[in-house]
């Protein structure tokens, strides 16, 4: 009997060998996908993946008007059990955490198992800038029911024409009983500010970090001064008429500390109570006790504790021993604990001769002696 004869090369493959060279090239797809996956490269996932849009929950068509009954109320933080597994955090540091950096896309394998929304926050830090709020945002980020904005939305000063269904795509997705979270510190010297926030949800719970006036004027002159050499000095710009001694309220570094003007227009629309006050310096020397008094106020366990910190004597300020998401410790970046300019004596005087009338009835209002003066 004659051989079979070989197959041509032009001639089909059979289907069985056909079938694992499909299988073998799938699998290899499949592995290249996942890699990419856990890298955060995934390309769009397909639209049942993903959360409704804006538009439909709000309820069907156009934008979410303030007052809708269909913003989010207040949750019970840290009451309601969570899965087990714990996702990785979409706002995550490394990834759009810095306040000029875009926002950062939910998580992918978050998505893939449909967990987790996307809310307006129900707490936000308002304030002030230079005040120490970087720090707390990042030291709650720590907080395993807390999640936070990466970047500075400034909705509330700068978009809000935008609306409401926009600034809800910038936070990150939450699941039951987390607090979403947002910072910008310029709310706290905005005149819309309040009357803004009241209209999204008179419940929300506003944090504002507090610092020396003083000390926190100097602090925003020296970030100036980092990115523009060639201003004028600093004891220039503090007075209208140095001879008289009138301080230039007009210059944001001086107002900005004016404390009490400002929270005259806050209390308008938000009572005391739901205004939680942080002290800049103790931030700096016992954050576990400021970190205990917000996670109070927020209605969270207390998970951050001494534990968490060490002082960094170079910054001369605390940094977490561990950062969520890393098992590496983590400091602020350069752009905090600058050293300050050397500023005249009999300027620093005065203007603590100016603040001293601000800073007693701020203390008045908020029923705290941040010890100033």
């Amino acid at each position: 009997t004659a051989p079979p004869a070989e197959s041509s090369p032009g001639s089909p493959l059979p289907r069985s060998v056909l079938r694992k060279f499909l299988l073998m090239l799938m699998s290899l797809l499949m592995s290249l996908y996942v890699f990419y996956c856990l890298a955060e490269r995934c390309p769009s996932l397909p639209a049942p993946l993903l959360a409704a849009a804006p538009e439909q929950a709000a309820g069907g068509g156009g934008w979410l008007e303030p007052g809708s009954p269909s913003l989010p109320s207040w949750p019970p933080a840290a009451r309601r059990k969570r899965p087990k597994q714990q996702l990785r955090r979409p706002d995550a540091p490394g990834r759009g955490a810095g306040s000029g950096g875009g926002r950062e896309p939910p998580g992918t394998l978050a998505l893939l198992l449909g967990e987790g929304s996307k809310r307006l926050p129900q707490a936000i830090i308002v304030g002030v800038k230079k005040g120490g709020t970087r720090a707390l945002l990042e030291f709650l980020r720590v907080h395993p029911d807390v999640r936070a904005a990466g970047a500075e939305p400034h909705f509330f000063d700068r978009g809000y024409e935008r609306g409401f269904a926009w600034y809800r795509e910038l936070m990150p997705r939450t699941l039951d009983g987390q607090i979403t979270m947002e910072k910008t510190p310029s709310y706290f010297v905005t005149k819309e500010a309040p009357a803004r926030i009241s209209a999204m949800s008179k419940g929300t719970k506003l944090i504002v970090v507090v610092r020396d006036p003083v000390t926190r004027a100097i602090s925003d002159y020296t970030q100036t001064l980092s990115k523009k050499p060639d201003i004028p000095t600093f004891e220039s710009l503090t007075f209208k008429n140095r001879t008289t001694g009138l301080i230039d309220t007009s210059w944001s570094a001086i107002q900005i500390g004016i404390y009490a003007k400002h929270l005259e227009n806050w209390l308008l629309y938000f009572p005391i109570g739901q205004i939680l006050f942080i002290s800049g310096e103790r931030l700096i020397s016992d954050p576990a006790g400021e970190l205990g008094r917000v996670q109070d106020f927020l209605g969270l366990k207390r998970i951050i504790t001494d534990k968490h910190f060490y002082f960094n004597k170079t910054k001369g300020f605390p940094c977490l021993k561990k950062a969520e998401g890393s098992s590496k410790p983590h400091c602020l970046g350069k752009t905090k604990g600058r050293t300050h300019p050397s500023i005249d004596r009999e300027v620093v005087q005065r203007l603590r001769e100016f603040y001293r009338p601000f800073n007693m009835k701020f203390y008045q209002m908020t029923g705290h002696d941040f010890g100033w003066d």
